[in-house]
């Protein structure tokens, strides 16, 4: 027997809503000892004060209570993204391993870990980079993946500060990166993707100074892909990757958006795991398609190929939901569905102003064969 990733996307009509987890369980359809992640998209407004990203987790905790021990449910990673602007569709992608017999191979291959809780001002600062690059060193360890050349896409689910984990700092003595919660945001994803970089062998740790966490986006990974929120404390980080010890009819490739219309290099991604992808995928080919996974980042430049934008001058809205809606725009139009995983924020994750996309698909026959 191998092992075996099974990848799962469920529609949900609430943050709350786990109907169709529960459907699928009972069904046979997914088995709950397997789950190694929880990937969703919820519609709130994906800032600090998105509390859609804990009511989903609680939600899903919950319902997996019913099936695991306690342990077992702390172990899943729940990796929540909020924000559905424009026409995104919130839903679960559910990612589940197993085994089978021996079948087409190299295949998709899930591996997961935590890190422990961070301080207050560890966050944005080179102690944090250096604690998500060793979660994923043994992220990739619990795949069974050795060569980072193997890694097409980092998940993770970082922290932030709030006011009262500001406060607690306070009590300590301790320095803090920054009195923005909102700016905590992008530190935290910014150096949680610079460890994935130092992991992968993309950056070493002598490459990133301090001061270059939020300011230097020359630096960044093409693989990762992070989200903070108030709901943790520590690091849930999930890898995805291809390995000859894993069968199954799944596979994944990643591409690098240069900006948020660079289309061509995910159609290229399509094409290498198989789809005809001239234009908008059939209808016939969407069901192949398992997920797709994606990052979105205004230009700190505020133009974008030479054209002004306004995503960074709104006060009213977020500059990220404004990247959100225009990526996932960008993206549904070419994968034909809504119901894509597009996350804001993308501080070293991709070239400034754009970031990677991961394509998770069923295997076409005569492709990686």
């Amino acid at each position: 027997m191998m092992r075996q990733a099974r990848v799962h996307r469920l529609a949900t009509k609430a943050p709350d809503d786990v109907s169709a987890l529960r459907q699928a369980i009972e069904a046979g359809h997914i088995d709950p000892r397997g789950i190694v992640a929880i990937l969703g998209k919820t519609e709130g407004n994906g800032c600090v004060n998105d509390f859609t990203r804990a009511f989903a987790v609680s939600a899903l905790r919950s319902a997996l209570a019913d099936h695991l021990e306690p342990e077992s449910v702390s172990r899943i990673a729940y990796v929540m993204s909020g924000g559905t602007e424009g026409a995104l569709s919130p839903h679960l992608v559910v990612l589940e391993r197993g085994t089978a017999e021996p079948s087409s191979s190299p295949a998709l291959a899930i591996g997961s870990a935590q890190t422990g809780d961070i301080t207050p001002e560890a966050i944005g600062r080179l102690d944090q980079v250096e604690m998500v690059a060793d979660g994923v060193r043994r992220a990739m360890a619990d795949a069974g993946i050795a060569n980072p050349a193997d890694i097409h896409f980092v998940q993770i689910k970082c922290p932030l500060l709030t006011g009262e984990r500001m406060a607690e700092a306070d009590r300590r003595g301790a320095s803090i990166a920054t009195r923005d919660t909102l700016k905590s945001m992008g530190l935290s994803r910014g150096a949680s993707a610079l460890g994935v970089a130092v992991a992968l062998g993309e950056l070493s740790i002598e490459d990133i100074p301090e001061a270059a966490i939020g300011n230097r986006f020359d630096l960044f990974s093409a693989r990762a892909s992070t989200s903070a929120g108030v709901e943790l404390l520590n690091h849930e980080i999930v890898v995805l990757g291809m390995s000859a010890n894993w069968c199954g009819p799944l596979m994944i490739d990643h591409a690098v958006m240069a900006d948020g219309i660079d289309i061509e290099p995910v159609r290229a991604a399509l094409k290498r795991v198989g789809f005809v992808a001239d234009g908008q995928l059939s209808e016939a080919e969407r069901p192949r398609l398992a997920a797709l996974l994606a990052k979105a980042e205004p230009s700190s430049s505020g133009s974008l190929r030479g054209a002004r934008h306004t995503m960074l001058d709104d006060s009213d809205i977020a500059a990220t939901r404004h990247a959100r809606a225009f990526v996932g725009g960008v993206l549904a139009s070419l994968v034909g569905t809504s119901e894509i995983f597009v996350s804001g924020g993308a501080e070293h994750q991709g070239p400034n102003g754009g970031g990677p996309v991961a394509i998770i698909a069923e295997r076409k026959e005569g492709v990686f064969a």
